[in-house]
């Protein structure tokens, strides 16, 4: 097998697998913002069921209490209960990085800071976590899958 041979193989064994995982995965970074901003809801409708979230416990957060049009109260307790639900899928240490940047709105310097862990693992675990609460959101029906 000569040079170019070799490399014209392994060529199309990488297209090969970019189709397969094009075929069988979507990409969820689109959906990050939407699930920043579900998340963001979910902060306030707990704040207005009487409750702190989940994932914080007792402590402290930053959040605003404002009104948005749901149905009913009774909409917004099964909201929280399935966002909490979608939460506690996540392992421990992506719920502490979404409950530290989203919900308590940490920078990444700070949150990298208190959890304590690399300024660079937070940077780079964050998309991924957000990636993964994606992916339960669609699965879930919390979110709907974007037409491309």
């Amino acid at each position: 097998m000569t040079a170019a041979q070799g490399w014209s193989v392994m060529a199309h064994r990488e297209l090969a697998e970019a189709a397969l995982f094009a075929a069988t995965e979507i990409d969820l970074w689109p959906y990050r913002d939407r699930t920043v901003a579900l998340l963001k809801r979910y902060a306030r409708a707990s704040v207005e069921v009487g409750r702190l979230p989940s994932m914080l416990g007792r402590e402290f957060f930053r959040a605003r209490v404002t009104s948005y049009s749901m149905a009913s109260f009774e909409d917004i307790v099964i909201f929280v209960h399935d966002v909490e639900t979608a939460l506690l899928r996540l392992d421990k240490f992506h719920q502490r990085l979404i409950a530290m940047t989203v919900l308590e709105e940490y920078n990444l310097s700070e949150a990298a800071r208190l959890l304590p862990c690399p300024l660079r693992t937070v940077e780079r675990e964050v998309p991924e976590a957000l990636d993964a609460l994606s992916s339960i959101f669609l699965e879930g029906g919390l979110l709907r899958e974007m037409v491309s």
